[in-house]
């Protein structure tokens, strides 16, 4: 089951005359599935490409084709508004470009409008041909949205179309809307999944981390509001991503991103780093007989950033019994450490005792559960 990120939150989404409409099905129950409740207008292009009974379909609730005498977009959108999010999606050049410009001669746009107006956060998902896109037109009125505090999503730039963002994008996006964005301001810098390191031209030593822990916490902080960074091996949603592949690169790009951002406001150190360095072998270490691999100790980059840059720090511990060790780590400067035996590695759930200056805290469930209740954990620690 779906984290409830949504739970209590009414979404209007806003369907304009886009070929992409086909895809707002999807993505009503995927919102629906975070917890949402979710509620449709159309503008008639719209009504064109999609049949209005199945969005209603979808979100269970009649579709809105029309403004009539029961003032919907006052009541969802106005100042006494029901809403917690307009999401225009998919929106053509022509409706942002009315937007931008105070024209309301849709549903749409009313609604836009009535939003703008009373400060409901706004989103707008555009999708057209990327001639369009490029309009510059287009472009200052994107420009002047964004002025005003409307999310407008970055499109996939892809066979000649700005087609809208994977729908994992636009949930993250309104999620990050309507949740308060505690971390609005913060950059976060996080180390995620395994470093492979090389032993010969054919063999790798690495570990069974998949990242999946470093992906929760960094779309948590995403959805939070936090500015993200993840240096990793691996491409997740929304964030900056810095791809490495051994721990000399990890530790060489931390550095670098540190140094350029001036520091971050939070570190979390996910990432299952080598503790060693395979001497490596030219050519491929025959097969067939005995062999032995020599290992070198890596330095450890988790104090090398405390010392140097003193950010709030979030750690792991793995093992079977770590306490002592990771009582040890807050004593040199981490904030708070997860304890985790080793079967959490690989898992999409696991057990983890959060240690920090207030005491020991039972963790368990889905990864991004845990991702969740660390995060609310530091905010609350910090206010």
């Amino acid at each position: 089951m779906s984290l409830q990120t949504l739970a209590g939150k009414q979404i209007v989404i806003g369907v304009t005359g886009s070929i992409a409409a086909v895809e707002l099905v999807k993505i009503i129950h995927a919102l629906r599935r975070r917890g949402a409740e979710v509620r449709t207008v159309m503008s008639p292009a719209a009504a064109g490409i999609i049949a209005p009974d199945a969005l209603t379909y979808a979100s269970g609730h009649e579709t809105i084709t029309r403004i009539s005498g029961l003032v919907e977009h006052v009541i969802f959108c106005g100042d006494e508004g029901t809403a917690d999010l307009l999401l225009i999606a998919p929106c053509t050049a022509n409706t942002l470009s009315k937007i931008a410009c105070g024209i309301d001669d849709t549903p749409v746009t009313t609604f836009a409008t009535t939003a703008l107006g009373s400060g409901t956060p706004v989103i707008i998902v555009p999708a057209m041909h990327h001639s369009m896109y490029r309009h510059r037109a287009l472009t200052e009125n994107i420009r002047r949205l964004q002025e005003w505090g409307v999310d407008v999503m970055e499109p996939r730039i892809e066979e000649g179309k700005a087609k809208m963002p994977g729908m994992e994008e636009i949930v993250l996006w309104c999620e990050r809307a309507v949740l308060g964005r505690p971390l609005a301001g913060k950059r976060v810098l996080i180390t995620s999944g395994p470093c492979r390191e090389p032993v010969d031209d054919v063999r790798i030593l690495t570990t069974r981390s998949t990242g999946l822990m470093g992906r929760a916490l960094a779309l948590e902080a995403f959805r939070l509001g936090a500015d993200v960074t993840v240096v990793h091996r691996d491409t997740f949603p929304c964030i900056t991503n810095i791809p490495v592949d051994t721990a000399d690169e990890m530790f060489n790009a931390v550095l670098e991103q540190l140094a350029l951002m001036n520091g971050t406001d939070l570190y979390i150190s996910a990432a299952a780093i080598s503790d060693f360095a395979p001497k490596i072998v030219d050519g491929k270490i025959p097969s067939g007989k005995p062999a032995a691999i020599e290992l070198e100790p890596l330095p450890k980059l988790l104090t090398e950033v405390i010392m140097r840059f003193h950010p709030v720090t979030i750690a792991f511990k793995l093992g079977r019994t770590p306490e002592n060790a990771a009582r040890r780590m807050l004593g040199e400067g981490v904030t708070m450490v997860l304890m985790n035996p080793p079967e959490t590695m690989g898992s999409s759930e696991g057990k983890y005792i959060l240690l920090d200056a207030s005491g020991r805290t039972g963790l368990d469930g889905t990864k991004e559960e845990i991702a969740s209740r660390i995060l609310e954990k530091l905010i609350q620690n910090q206010t």
